[in-house]
């Protein structure tokens, strides 16, 4: 129990390492304390304290000249690498997601989210009044996507549709992805207007800008239609059932029957071991009174509506895909 209540401090001691830029600075190959102080601008002495205390949990490690390196898991705190967690890692242990955090027990008694008390609104809202931690938290939603794209286009196949919306896609990595393996399929890419501002370059860096029509608008008013598929990744765990379903709806609204709606989600399972989306459901509701889902729960939201849930492809990584057509 000592342990597990020490891990928040395990937590903070990762974010200032990510803050520091350690794993970066030793991309390149071992250096000493005093090397490794001079690059990240960190006092030798506290930063030997620091590195001490990870490398006791396989986070850097102390060579027998005494010159720190890499780990498989300090790897992952790079910034440069094809999955990063550094963004996560800042945003987890940011003092303004520390101050949400403590406030979880006011949340589980009254059911409420904390944030819209404590800041006076939104969550998003209140992102965009902080340009700092929104562009920490857009680099660890970036490093989130990254670590949940491989697996489902490798899980779920999507060579049976020809145009597959992606809505809420943001700069359309996830698209990128799919199109990458479908090479007869066109994407239409939709996100606010400020979102997909982005987007051209990156799908341009997958060689995909010819297939993909970019189309600006917010999903609580419409959804582009003609899709055969229509993709939401990360989006409806942003919601309440309300704004949930008033969602789904837009994207029925654009929808023909018999359309594919694919959800890209943490869903709960029904066995009570630890399962990383529980955790996210507390973060959920910590925001915005979301919450992550049970299959039972998406299917309801499906029949809400318009769709009917057809399965739930489990991926290597927790996410799911889960499954359904318009009708």
């Amino acid at each position: 129990m000592l342990e597990m209540i020490l891990g928040a401090w395990i937590s903070q001691a990762i974010t200032a390492a990510a803050d520091l830029g350690i794993a970066d600075a030793l991309a390149q190959g071992p250096l000493s304390a005093d090397e490794l102080s001079a690059r990240v601008d960190a006092n030798p002495d506290t930063l030997r304290r620091l590195l001490r205390a990870l490398s006791g949990r396989g986070i850097f490690r102390r060579r027998g000249d005494g010159r720190y390196e890499l780990t498989s898991l300090a790897d992952t705190l790079r910034s440069d690498t094809e999955v990063s967690l550094a963004g996560m890692a800042r945003f987890v242990g940011s003092p303004e997601h520390r101050e949400h955090w403590s406030h979880l027990t006011e949340a589980v008694r009254t059911g409420e989210a904390a944030i819209p008390k404590l800041r006076g609104k939104q969550v998003f809202e209140y992102l965009a009044d902080e340009p700092t931690l929104a562009a920490i938290f857009n680099d660890a939603m970036t490093s989130v996507s990254s670590f949940a794209i491989a697996p489902v286009v490798a899980a779920y196949d999507f060579t049976g549709f020809g145009t597959i919306v992606d809505v809420g896609g943001g700069h359309g990595r996830l698209l990128s992805a799919i199109l990458t393996t479908t090479p007869g399929a066109r994407g239409v890419l939709y996100d606010l207007p400020q979102v997909v501002e982005g987007a051209p370059a990156l799908l341009k860096q997958f060689g995909v800008e010819e297939r993909v029509r970019v189309v600006e608008g917010s999903f609580f008013e419409s959804v582009p239609d003609g899709g055969d598929a229509y993709v939401l990744k990360n989006v409806i765990h942003d919601w309440a059932d309300d704004d949930a379903v008033r969602i789904l709806s837009a994207v029925r609204a654009a929808a023909r029957v018999g359309a594919t709606l694919l959800l890209m989600e943490l869903v709960i399972p029904q066995h009570d071991r630890d399962f990383v989306g529980n955790w996210i459901d507390l973060e959920m509701l910590l925001g915005a009174d979301a919450r992550e889902r049970t299959a039972a729960e998406y299917r309801r939201l499906y029949e809400k509506s318009g769709f009917v849930m057809t399965g739930v492809v489990e991926t290597a990584a927790p996410f799911s895909v889960v499954e359904g057509r318009a009708i």
